[in-house]
């Protein structure tokens, strides 16, 4: 018998429209042959199902389920596909636990800690892994612009502490463009973090790992047209080269995969994974880790699993498994 799968997408933060389009083509990749699929959109409080058969039916939230034509329908697996909150920042993780539903990111503590990008850096402290200089604000806080510039220096980027897509994000080369800069952050959430600028290649590795295999892909050289990887330059064609494999030698290749390996498994994280690297001064830095990685047609992990040899039919397949087999009862 087919397994129910929910592609549950949309969310409450500006990465609304991504998500959409990650769930779209996700839909798409999944084998119909061995699940049935359906997509929940969420936003707020309302949560409905969509389907080539009937138009939005809302969702029950108190056990994830619908009725249509007087016939219940729940399901087997998650397969969260919100980027930011509440999909990436533990809160659908909680709920799907609660329910014992299983899903196929990282449960709630990995995900929380590495949404906030403070926590997350703050976390791999003690296991030596390079970090750029970094100084954060909650709104309200006095914006003493020397002490910002004595820890980052100039150029430096501000950014929402928790957000993705570099919605919010801005790169300061002069001191009194450090106030606009926080808050325009500060639309996106209510904590900033203002790093040191890294001048090098931005790269990022995408992953995935089961109890049975680990698939690290090949990384991927960003060269960004604008100023720097951008929202406009993530999601405009042309705007950016996104190279895969990156033009970086074996041996850099290797430390990358094995530093995403090493955070994958500190974190103790699941599902498929993407972290953000640049490489500068012969230094891989750390930047961030994306627990629900874009998934569509503009998506880097995509051309990761191409370039491997891969497809994504495969890939969901087996974290589809996987999420099944650690969640059983």
């Amino acid at each position: 018998m087919k397994k129910n799968i929910a592609i549950v997408a949309g969310g409450d933060s500006s990465e609304y429209v991504i998500s959409l389009k990650s769930a779209e083509q996700i839909a798409k990749w999944i084998d119909k042959d061995k699940y049935n699929v359906f997509t929940i959109l969420a936003k707020g409080t309302d949560w409905f199902v969509k389907s080539e058969q009937f138009c939005d039916l809302v969702l029950n939230k108190d056990d994830f389920s619908f009725s249509y034509n007087n016939q219940k329908t729940t399901f087997d697996c998650a397969l969260i596909t919100i980027h930011g909150t509440p999909g990436e920042d533990g809160k659908m993780q909680g709920y799907f636990d609660t329910l014992h539903i299983p899903y196929t990111t990282s449960n709630v503590l990995a995900s929380a800690i590495t949404f906030n990008k403070v926590f997350s850096k703050n976390y791999l402290k003690p296991f030596n892994i390079p970090l750029a200089n970094f100084i954060t604000l909650k709104k309200g806080d006095v914006i003493d612009a020397d002490k910002i510039i004595e820890v980052t220096g100039l150029p430096c980027f501000v950014k929402p502490n928790c957000g993705g897509s570099s919605f919010g994000v801005s790169k300061v080369k002069e001191k009194d463009k450090l106030f606009e800069a926080i808050e325009f952050a500060y639309k996106e959430d209510n904590e900033v973090i203002i790093e040191e600028f890294l001048s090098g290649t931005e790269l990022t590795c995408g992953l995935v790992k089961t109890k049975e295999q680990t698939i690290i892909f090949p990384p991927t050289e960003i060269v960004s047209k604008t100023e720097f990887f951008d929202y406009e330059a993530k999601y405009t064609k042309g705007m950016c080269d996104e190279i895969t494999p990156a033009r970086i030698s074996k041996e850099l290749t290797i430390e990358i995969q094995q530093l995403s390996s090493q955070i994958y498994d500190i974190f103790n994280l699941n599902g498929i994974v993407r972290i953000d690297y640049i490489y500068s001064k012969d230094t891989l830095y750390f930047m961030e880790v994306n627990t629900v990685p874009g998934m569509s047609a503009a998506s880097i992990v995509p051309q990761q699993v191409e370039a491997a040899g891969l497809n994504m039919k495969d890939i969901f397949g087996l974290i589809i498994e996987d999420s099944l087999n650690r969640h059983q009862k």
